[in-house]
């Protein structure tokens, strides 16, 4: 038995709260269990410099962790004056994942920030930070198409995310802190909601794991994202 009693295929409880920023172009805050991330898309009218005359924008992340998030207060990075080799990890791969859904071509050389902010930390914070900055970025380019700022649809797909990794010998999914901890296996997918592979980072904290063991993160992978994409569906309406 998981310590949070959860059975190896079931996730912890999921919500997805839109417009949770009054002046975001596009917000979400998402929980996964005790992990909570605040999402929000922000508009800028400037592409990056390389992109300009292209006629291409482009979409981009950050991402941090609040002081409190976890059980000690961490240090801002902002006042150490240079961000931690995890978090610029973790940005790069949630840019990478929207950017993944999207046709820049459509963004008329505008850029879109998504700025994910872990409120409160108890493992998977990049998993949901993707899930949930999805949220904000639809609601972003849906502000766009709602003002004419842009004609069609850049929004290619779902993307969404999740943890899963072997413990104690057995394959499970949307691992919390205590879990993550002492994995034998610890692995990050991202998908579409089409069914296709964006990234899979997985890491042998023990022995290595076998094809066989792969597979079966695999599959506890698809079955999670689905009904994340699901809920992404249902949120937007």
């Amino acid at each position: 038995m998981r310590p949070s009693k959860r059975a190896p295929d079931e996730m912890r409880t999921v919500s997805m709260e839109r417009n949770i920023a009054r002046y975001a172009e596009g917000s979400c805050l998402i929980k996964f269990g005790e992990t909570h991330v605040l999402c929000t898309a922000s508009l800028e009218e400037k592409a990056p410099p390389w992109l300009r005359g292209t006629g291409k924008g482009w979409v981009t992340a950050e991402y941090a962790m609040l002081p409190r998030a976890t059980l000690e207060r961490t240090r801002r990075e902002s006042t150490s004056g240079k961000q931690s080799g995890r978090t610029q990890e973790i940005q790069r791969l949630i840019g990478r994942s929207l950017r993944s859904v999207v046709d820049l071509t459509q963004l008329n050389e505008k850029q879109i920030t998504l700025d994910c902010d872990v409120i409160q930390a108890d493992g998977g914070t990049r998993t949901a930070a993707i899930t949930g900055a999805w949220i904000a970025l639809h609601d972003c380019i849906q502000w766009m198409k709602s003002r004419s700022i842009i004609t069609g649809n850049p929004l290619r797909d779902h993307v969404a995310a999740v943890s899963c990794g072997i413990v104690k010998g057995s394959p499970v999914i949307d691992l919390d802190y205590i879990e993550d901890s002492s994995a034998e296996t610890d692995a990050n997918f991202v998908m579409t909601g089409s069914g296709g592979l964006v990234e899979v980072q997985g890491t042998a904290e023990g022995k290595p794991f076998s094809e066989e063991e792969l597979m079966a993160l695999l599959r506890l992978a698809k079955n999670g994202i689905g009904g994340l994409v699901a809920m992404q569906k249902s949120v937007i309406g």
